[in-house]
């Protein structure tokens, strides 16, 4: 089992960058993915972003060019880089992982709030 701790969400104008951290601890795996999700209010939670042990990237179209996911294996953390937010990039963001060929975790953490002001 893996515990995922968000942080480094805050609220930012437009326009205006932010990184957020998932510090990841317990048990992990050989072949392991690691991703970032969002929810806005009233809406579903959606697939922002992932990084698998080879370092292949994949982003949900919406962020490609403005979000960058990356890793640090000794700190056992993700980030998650994002430049140019928009008003629609205003949700609460959460980590999670994954064997490769598995679900992802069923387990949730509190997230961290993102809010992008104009």
């Amino acid at each position: 089992q893996v515990q995922l701790v968000e942080s480094g969400g805050g609220l930012v104008q437009a326009g205006g960058s932010l990184r957020l951290s998932c510090a990841a601890s317990g048990r992990t795996f050989s072949r392991s993915v690691m991703g970032w999700f969002r929810q806005a209010p009233g809406k579903g939670r959606e697939f922002v972003a992932s990084i698998s042990w080879s370092g292949g990237r994949t982003y949900v179209d919406s962020v490609k060019d403005r979000f960058t996911i990356s890793t640090d294996n000794g700190k056992n953390t993700i980030y998650l880089q994002m430049n140019s937010l928009k008003s629609e990039d205003t949700a609460v963001y959460y980590c999670n992982a994954r064997e490769s060929g598995r679900n992802w975790s069923p387990y949730w953490g509190q997230g961290t709030q993102v809010t992008v002001s104009s």
